[in-house]
């Protein structure tokens, strides 16, 4: 038994060493090269340095495997953490760590689902890139565009609009704190997706480094890729530094309303009556539903219906009248605000708090979580509700579902336009999430377990063939790459719920772009063959 731990002992020192020496590798070779002009050591952070934990951590939104895992199961963290400050630091980053035989993983805002943006469960070492540092956002009225960098978050970006204009606005998601590098590389949607679309069908250009750290913006990259990085997971392809991105216009006013009912209070039916209609609203109008329990001890579940309006009350109520009269909406119920206020509003503030509340980057209710996410093609029956509900009152936490509409301009654009394929057909998106603030290994083995039960429950009432899912949701209880290069057939089994048919296409551009599988992780696109 001695022997075995000396063992041990001897092969922990042995991989200290080995980890201290390619971290030492990397950060002299970065030291070398033209692209890093500022001293190595005022933007990277080995694991030695008292500073690591806290860079890790700072904008870490999952915190859910921080103690909760085993040794042996546990994901690995970087090596480096490195701050970049310009784009000529990436490019260094990215042949530093080909040449030493280590990855890259990017961080922008540090709210990947499953932690890639920081974490490697393959166990290859890693430089992480947080690009935290590359913000800029430079808005042109003039073309009502704006050029964003990855690094800046959505509510720095509505922040800088309201700036800017009272008439624009973007359409992307809820949470301030999400960072735009990854939010638009999945397609990113929110309050407007019914009038405008995701995201990233309101890109009209982008800037990447690619495997061979070379800057590329939409006419060097060419339409293929260009197509790839909308929708499909950019850092499947390169390192996006900026977005180009068209603004859209808002009216002067516009009206939310959040009105709450319980299953007693006939939730299930007013569910029943929005299957049928959110979808074929107006575009103008978003109501998205919230059905959740209560927390610990939970007794009932409750029914959120959470509104947007590109309009005012006078126009509003004539619409939800002749919709949707079961809710009982009234005018009382209503808040008319600008759409910057509304950016506080859904972001989890008070529509009168200061904007400013809307540059912090840390989310604003951080727990650890696990999520999944369907999508629904045909409502989904009484029972079906009803078997839901006994669900969420069984976990012992905060569960719930957000089901998101589809429909209008969503309908309208082709599955194939970008890498974003969930268009016409679908009614709505639900995310499932699950919270707990005891982050023990035991009970985040128990909540994951409650989650993976409600997926199996959802089967018969979501779509099938694939059974779809969202990748900015991202699931690895779907399916992961293998640690080296995954062919294709064997990652179709997660990437044809993420992109459908255009999973094809993204592997036959990934081949092209990135041929020897540089950029890569456990849900990266993998190699045509």
């Amino acid at each position: 038994m001695m022997a075995y731990y000396v063992i041990v002992f001897l092969a922990l020192i042995s991989y200290a060493g080995s980890v201290e020496e390619q971290s030492v590798s990397f950060k002299n070779c970065m030291k070398s090269s033209a692209g890093a002009a500022t001293s190595i050591e005022t933007i990277a952070l080995t694991s030695s340095s008292s500073q690591y934990e806290q860079a890790l951590q700072s904008f870490e939104q999952n915190p859910r495997w921080v103690n909760s895992s085993s040794a042996s199961t546990s994901p690995t963290t970087p090596l480096v953490i490195l701050t970049p400050l310009s784009a000529s630091q990436i490019q260094a980053a990215i042949l530093c760590t080909k040449k030493l035989g280590m990855q890259i993983r990017v961080r922008s805002g540090g709210h990947d689902y499953e932690g890639l943006s920081f974490l490697s469960y393959s166990k290859a070492p890693f430089v992480m890139l947080d690009l935290n540092k590359l913000r800029s956002i430079d808005i042109n009225l003039a073309d009502e565009t704006a050029w964003v960098q990855a690094g800046a978050t959505l509510g720095e970006l509505y922040y800088k609009i309201s700036k800017a204009s009272a008439l624009h606005g973007f359409p992307a998601g809820l949470c301030p704190s999400i960072g735009l590098g990854g939010h638009i590389s999945g397609g990113g949607f929110g309050t407007m997706l019914r009038k405008f679309g995701t995201a990233a069908d309101n890109v009209v250009d982008a800037t990447i480094i690619d495997a061979n750290g070379t800057i590329l913006d939409r006419k060097s990259m060419g339409e293929d890729l260009f197509w790839a990085i909308r929708g499909g997971g950019g850092t499947s392809f390169g390192v996006v530094l900026s977005w180009k991105i068209k603004l859209v216009r808002v009216p002067p006013v516009v009206t939310a309303f959040n009105v709450q009912r319980t299953v007693a209070e006939g939730a299930t039916k007013l569910i029943l009556k929005w299957q049928t209609i959110a979808d074929k609203l107006p575009e103008d109008l978003f109501i998205r539903v919230v059905a959740q329990n209560t927390g610990a001890n939970s007794a009932t579940v409750q029914a959120s219906f959470n509104s947007f309006f590109l309009g005012g009350i006078d126009r509003l109520m004539p619409i939800m009248k002749q919709s949707f009269p079961e809710l009982g909406l009234q005018a009382k119920d209503c808040t008319e605000m600008t759409w910057i206020q509304s950016a506080l509003f859904f972001g989890g503030y008070s529509k009168d708090d200061a904007l400013e509340a809307l540059l912090d980057r840390v989310t604003t209710f951080k727990s650890s979580f696990k999520a999944k996410s369907d999508y629904v093609t045909k409502p989904i029956p009484e029972a079906g509700l009803e078997g839901i509900w006994k669900l969420l009152l069984k976990e012992d936490v905060l569960a719930l579902l957000i089901m998101d509409p589809y429909g209008g301009r969503m309908s309208e654009i082709p599955e194939s336009e970008i890498a974003f394929p969930h268009r016409k057909g679908n009614l709505y998106n639900i995310q499932y999430m699950v919270k707990w603030d005891v982050n023990t290994a035991e009970a985040s083995s128990r909540h994951v377990r409650w989650m993976t039960s409600l997926y199996s429950y959802m089967t018969p009432y979501v779509s099938n063939s694939p059974r779809a899912a969202y990748v900015n949701y991202r699931d690895l209880d779907i399916g992961t790459n293998k640690p080296d290069n995954t062919s294709f057939a064997e990652a179709s089994v997660w990437g044809v719920k993420y992109f459908k048919a255009n999973f094809i296409r993204l592997s036959q551009i990934k081949k092209k772009v990135d041929p020897r599988n540089f950029f890569r992780n456990e849900q990266s696109i993998p190699l045509f063959s």
